[in-house]
This record gives structure tokens, sequence and C-alpha cells, in this order.
């Protein structure tokens, strides 16, 4: 394998710095990617975070996944990529400097945009030297996510590995021109989009449950051992649908559901006010379903997406597997040091 014009050897690991373009300070910039290759042949898979540049919970992930002593044992070749999007994530923007979002920037060029340039690096040095992928996500700014799996459920590789990840919900999710998805899946390389926590702020649960789902897809892909007596989690439920429940008017607004919660048809999910508490609407639910999305900002204009509801069947049995995910990745106390042996981040 040769990434960046080094050659990779089995039994070899080593950091390189793929060079990107340049700040206009004359500074160099680089994309930083470990490369981790066994003595043992197996497949070969990337994991990449910060597409997005604020989007940070991947970052620790790929930190993490990259300390795990399972690691040690790989068979195979794991490319991680914590920082895809370096122009963005030095400026804790979404977007690179020149306004445009990476992620609808694929398959990229070499004489195009700077996002397009950086996608066809991305691209020609990442992407096409794997066999499968999996792509880390946040909410956007002030806006969070249930750690949920968004894929083409559609392709049978790319169901079995969602179903391994262990995310109680899957969201099958249409393949959006000049994505990294669609052009993986252009290219016969399954990918998996993680969406976990918000913008600009590590997650706890977000970050274990994402090493976790990491390391079982990787166990699915016979990259990593299986666990002795391991038991099997239940299979994950396909979301039929979701929307966004939207501030009928601007406001103050007042939350009362969490991520994660079951909600009713007609149940009221917020209340916008004004700031002299003469006028109030409540905010309600269109439809049964899980809430997957929220805002955290109290503050709304109307039109403003403040929760998103996720239709499925058997909505109330969806709900009480995501509360056991949660307890499941959630620290027992401040000396619970994960699976990577990190104190968790509070």
């Amino acid at each position: 394998m040769e990434i960046a014009g080094r050659r990779i050897e089995p039994g070899e690991r080593v950091t390189l710095d793929i060079p990107v373009a340049d700040l206009y300070t004359h500074t160099k910039l680089t994309m930083p990617v470990t490369v981790i290759r066994s003595r043992e042949p197996g497949s070969t898979m990337f994991v990449s975070a910060a597409v997005h540049g604020d989007e940070l919970n991947g970052v620790e992930i790929i930190r993490r996944l990259l300390r795990l002593r399972q690691v040690r044992r790989l068979r195979g070749t794991l490319i991680a990529v914590p920082i895809v999007n370096v122009h963005g994530f030095l400026r804790n923007s979404r977007y690179l400097p020149d306004r445009r979002d990476l992620n609808r920037s694929f398959p990229g060029s070499n004489s195009g945009s700077l996002a397009g340039r950086l996608a066809k690096v991305f691209v020609e040095e990442i992407v096409l030297k794997s066999d499968y992928g999996i792509d880390l996500h946040t909410g956007a700014v002030h806006r969070s996510n249930l750690p949920q799996i968004r894929a083409d459920l559609s392709q049978e590789t790319v169901r079995a590995m969602a179903d391994a990840f262990g995310c109680p919900l899957l969201i099958d999710a249409a393949l959006r021109e000049g994505s990294l998805r669609e052009y993986a899946d252009r290219k016969g390389v399954p990918l998996l989009l993680y969406e976990a926590g918000e913008a600009l702020r590590f997650d706890e649960f977000s970050i274990r449950a994402g090493v976790r789902g990491v390391v079982n897809v990787m166990r699915h892909l016979n990259m990593l051992p299986t666990r002795r007596n391991a038991k099997t989690p239940p299979a994950p439920t396909v979301a039929e649908d979701s929307s966004w429940e939207r501030a009928p008017e601007s406001g103050i607004l007042r939350m009362l559901v969490e991520l994660g919660q079951y909600v009713k048809r007609d149940q009221v999910l917020a209340y916008v006010a004004d700031a002299f508490g003469e006028t109030e609407v409540a905010v309600k639910s269109e439809h049964p379903g899980i809430v997957i999305g929220r805002t955290y900002l109290p503050l709304a204009h109307a039109g403003d997406a403040i929760y998103h509801v996720a239709r499925v069947k058997g909505a109330q049995e969806v709900a009480d597997r995501v509360e056991a995910y949660q307890e499941a990745n959630e620290p027992v106390d401040p000396d619970d040091r994960g699976m990577a042996g990190e104190p968790p981040l509070v």
C-alpha cells in the first residue's frame, strides 16, 4: 500500500501528513493520517471524521480507537483520518474557507475549488485504497443527534455492517449527489455514516457508542477477533420516515422532550413564548415516533427546526431499547475508564 508517496509494509504502523492546499500565509497544511497494516491479510477499512470541520466527536472516537489493545490483533489494514477538513477544523467551521460544503464536493477535482481539491485528495489517497469505510458526523451547531446510522440499507453488505454497528435505530437515507456516501457507493466501497451528538462539543455517550460501533463492524469484517460468549444485540429498527417539527412563531423556547424519547401524536414537545409571557404557542408532534434530533438553543424564529421525530414500528419498544443502549454506553461512575482506558469526559 502506498499513501502520499509513502509505502506502508505489512506489520507497520505509520502516521503520514498528506499535503493539502496551503494557507495564504505561506504556511504548509497537511491532512494527518494513521495507517496500521497487519502482517495477517484482511480487509482495508478507513474511518474518517471532521469532514465537516466543526464536528468533533469523531475526532475523539478515532483517537480512542487507535489506543485500543484490540487493534494490536488487527487483520488487514486500518486507515484512520481524524481530521479530513483541516481548513474548517482550524476555523471551528463546518465549511471550507470558500464556503463550500466538503460533503457536497465529491469526487472533487485537481483544478477545481478548494473544497473540490481537498475532496480529490481524500478520494485518491484514502477512499479508492479501501474496501470499506465509516464516516463519523454530529448534528449542526446547537443541534444534537441521537446516535444513529445513516446508510443505503438496500445493499446487503451495507445493511450487515449497519446491523453490526449496534445502534438501535437505522435511517435508510437516500444518497445525496456530491456526498462521500454517494461517491463511495459508485465506486463499490460500502460506507456507513454515524451521526451522534452536537457540533463543537464532546459528548461522552456518543463517543463511547461510536468506539464500540466501529469495533463491532471491524469484528464483523473479521478485522478483529470476535469476543467469546458475546451476546447478540437485538436487531436494530429501521425508521420508516422522519420529519422536523418547527416553531410556529418566533420566541423563547421551553423544551419538554429529550433525545431518544418516545412521543405520541399531538404530544406537546415545547412551548414558544414571548419574553413577557403574554403569548405562548405549543409545538406538537405530528406523528408518534422517536426523537432523533433536537435543538439546544432556547431561541427560535418562526420556521426554525426544533425536534426531529422518526416514525418507527413499535415506537415505545424502540424507545425502551434506546434507553437501555444509553445506559450501556454511559460511565457508571467517575472512575469508569471505558474501552480505551480513558476517563469519561464531563
